[in-house]
């Protein structure tokens, strides 16, 4: 049974009649440029063909009544209970879209909603953003709020569902989760300027130059608030205001070893070293892609992940074994993808090894004993929208 099919079905079973109708969002993985987000960089991800669907249909109260086939039970509450914290699990990423459409100035209400996830949980795919942005879309849509109608529109409901995860599910992520599910386009990767939000489509067709981009899901498990991901983010921060800017962005990679030198501590010297020759990493592959060099894309992936490794301190041993199999069976390159700790990596390989990849990746973990990985081939997919 399809997605939308499923869903709507679950609405049906649950809440005893029809939905409004159904609406989905994709996960994402990053190409390149991670936690350059909160650092007003550049970041370069795709919208990925696993999606999450929501089965909607909208009230006239302000009850909200929230199901998932992942879950388990119904989730009940009033959305004038909505805040800060409140509620928390993983309807904070339901609930806590409505309250920030009014936060900005949108009028909704309450609604049923049932929902079906397919971006896998806890892979650093970005599963939480796919949730907030098929439950905004659906909501733009039975709101009439129009906001899925003009890329404008799309870039206010992403930062409303940045509102929404900061804020209620407290989770301090940054703009690209959602701008990728909103904003991406098919047979594209999305340059995304966090600073000013401005976006580019670059081509990412790898089936057209005989190449696969692999995911390694490592099932390392990846949680994004235990306090690793905040301590980061914090310590870019921190060096930020000791160099008199107001975020690493505004750091030149022309300039960044006499800006090192002003730092106070070597861990925020890593840290901001990581965060300005990534942002230069992105605008190289932005190039690469534009010359469809995927020989240098490959190397700006493995000099990205030895950065994460070392000066960020992001990647663990599954996601280091991850790249260093890949890469040993011929990868052209391969970095740990997401915000770290766990979660997935992602390999640029020739679509007829694939499968030879995919096996020294498995064997490598059997080998140390990890969790069997899950690999798969993904395409450059689209945004979020309305399915039934």
């Amino acid at each position: 049974m399809t997605g939308p099919d499923t869903a709507a079905r679950l609405f049906r079973d649950t809440f005893g009649e029809e939905p409004d109708g159904v609406w989905s969002a994709p996960g994402r993985v990053n190409l390149i440029g991670e936690h350059t987000d909160y650092n007003g960089g550049l970041c370069m991800p795709i919208a990925l063909p696993h999606r999450t669907y929501a089965a909607l249909r909208r009230r006239d109260d302000r009850h909200l009544r929230i199901v998932s086939a992942q879950g388990d039970g119904v989730v009940e509450l009033d959305l004038d209970d909505v805040g800060p914290g409140s509620p928390q699990g993983w309807a904070a990423y339901v609930a806590g879209v409505p309250w920030s459409l009014e936060r900005a100035g949108h009028p909704v209400g309450g609604f049923d909603v049932a929902v079906e996830g397919r971006v896998p949980l806890g892979a650093g795919l970005s599963s939480s953003a796919a949730l907030e942005c098929a439950v905004a879309a659906a909501l733009s849509d039975v709101f009439d709020l129009v906001l899925l109608d003009s890329p404008a529109g799309r870039v206010d409901l992403a930062a409303v569902c940045v509102e929404a995860e900061n804020t209620v599910a407290k989770a301090p992520t940054g703009g690209m989760d959602q701008s990728a599910s909103l904003l991406a386009q098919q047979g594209h990767a999305l340059l995304l300027d966090c600073r000013d939000f401005s976006t580019e489509q670059v081509p990412f067709d790898l089936a057209a130059h005989d190449l696969a981009l692999l995911v390694v899901d490592t099932r390392a498990v990846h949680e994004l608030v235990d306090g690793q991901y905040a301590e980061r983010r914090d310590s870019c921060e921190q060096a930020a205001r000791e160099l008199g800017v107001e975020t690493l962005r505004d750091v030149d990679v022309a300039d960044l070893d006499a800006a090192l030198e002003r730092l106070s501590s070597d861990l925020l010297r890593r840290r901001a070293r990581h965060i300005v020759t990534e942002i230069a990493r992105v605008e190289q592959a932005r190039e690469a892609l534009r010359a469809d060099d995927f020989a240098r894309l490959g190397e700006l992936f493995l000099a990205s992940h030895d950065s994460m490794r070392d000066d960020f301190e992001i990647s663990v041993d599954e996601l280091d074994t991850a790249v260093t199999s890949a890469t040993s069976a011929g990868a052209l390159g391969a970095r740990m993808t997401g915000g770290g700790f766990g979660g997935s990596a992602i390999a640029l390989v020739r679509r007829e090894s694939a499968d030879e990849v995919r096996a020294t990746v498995e064997k490598s973990f059997a080998d140390k004993g990890f969790r069997a990985p899950e690999c798969f081939v993904v395409s450059a997919a689209g945004p979020a929208g309305r399915d039934l």
